[in-house]
């Protein structure tokens, strides 16, 4: 299973419910952070997120059980290790 962990801060609030759009990822809250699973990749669309360039680099909190393969001013991918 591949995680991604985003602060819950108002900033990332946007990048949680994008990724909760996809019917293969599940969003669930883990103390103050949003953990992002899936059974395959995450991909994120940074502009479905509404997210300015500054907010979207500095959003990833943590990766589990994957690596960050983009993440530039289009998507976010983590792929399964």
């Amino acid at each position: 299973m591949t995680a991604l962990y985003v602060l819950d801060v108002p900033e990332n609030t946007s990048v949680a419910k994008v990724a909760g759009e996809d019917a293969t990822v599940t969003v669930n809250k883990i103390g103050p952070y949003f953990e992002i699973t899936a059974e395959g990749p995450i991909v994120i669309d940074r502009r479905a997120t509404g997210c300015r360039h500054a907010v979207w680099y500095s959003c990833v909190a943590g990766v589990g059980g994957g690596r960050i393969t983009q993440h530039d001013k289009d998507a976010l991918r983590v792929d399964p290790a």
